[in-house]
């Protein structure tokens, strides 16, 4: 009989695999192929210098240990090793592209904040009578990376011919954020109707000390929650660990039983839930 169930249950796989070959195929591709080039183009936008076969590499790496892994450490059971080794490489297959949004949007809040520091330099060398590209140049000169890579890419750029407004229009489009935006259409509008560019910079160097005086503000009174959550969330791992090392053998049928398999699956997965959660609840955007 249950030859009989495998049977039907692999033909209809096999039925519905066929009929959806197409959407399967695209979603497989853009789950591979469709990952790895977009991680190359963030890791281009971040001045990472990096291959397609290297980015596929360490995907293929990160899903793969997570199996090894799991799958050790329920040995001598192969089915709860197998089931939670395949989560874990699916979780490491998803894991690179989150780490390099992380990444990206941590590079793109770093140039927000030297975007102070560099409209003042900015400001102050107009006012002395240098143009718009001159005070690029001492703010790309003076300060670090990475408004320092990101101003020097638009000297560069201006040198081989591309006009200011549209180096500027890459740069925009190289860094996604409001104050990026706000600045380069401010420059593009200015340069075109003409008038004060300095007094522009310092309008919008208030602007973003008013807004980053927001955030900072909103983030210390959601921090409390933030890490009252992640609190909680520690607590059924850390009572584990416990129990495994002051009482050896009391944890056993979590991992040696069918039905402590399903609570430990149970468990993660309402730690997951419960993560996504908290991290929605504490998110105010400004």
């Amino acid at each position: 009989m249950a030859i009989i169930y495998a049977l039907l249950f692999g033909t209809a796989v096999f039925v519905l695999t066929y009929h959806y070959m197409e959407r399967v195929l695209d979603w497989l591709r853009f789950q591979s192929i469709g990952t790895r080039d977009y991680i190359v183009e963030k890791c281009n936008l971040m001045f990472m210098d990096t291959t397609p076969n290297r980015v596929l590499f360490w995907m293929v790496v990160s899903s793969v240990a997570p199996f090894v892994i799991f799958f050790l450490l329920f040995l001598p059971k192969i089915v709860p090793g197998l089931l939670f080794g395949i989560v874990g490489a699916l979780i490491g297959w998803k894991l690179p592209k989150p780490v390099i949004n992380y990444m990206f949007a941590r590079r793109v809040e770093k140039f927000n904040l030297q975007m102070v520091d560099g409209l003042n330099l900015m400001s102050n060398a107009l006012k002395s009578g240098l143009s718009v590209v001159q005070a690029l140049d001492i703010v790309a000169t003076q300060m670090s990376n990475p408004i320092s890579q990101e101003f020097k890419l638009v000297l560069s750029e201006t040198r081989v011919g591309v006009s200011v407004e549209e180096a500027f229009e890459n740069l925009a489009k190289r860094v996604h954020c409001e104050d990026v935006d706000m600045f380069v259409t401010s420059i593009n509008i200015l340069k075109e109707t003409g008038g004060n560019l300095a007094e522009t910079f310092d309008t919008i160097v208030y602007v973003i000390r008013e807004r980053l005086k927001v955030e900072n503000k909103i983030k210390a009174l959601t921090a409390q929650g933030y890490y009252q959550g992640m609190l909680l969330l520690s607590i059924p791992p850390l009572l584990g660990v416990y129990f495994a090392v002051s009482e050896p053998g009391f944890m056993d049928p979590v991992f040696q039983t069918p039905i402590g398999w399903v609570i430990l699956a149970v468990v993660l997965g309402l730690e997951v839930i419960a993560y996504y959660f908290i991290v929605r609840v504490v998110k105010v955007d400004v």
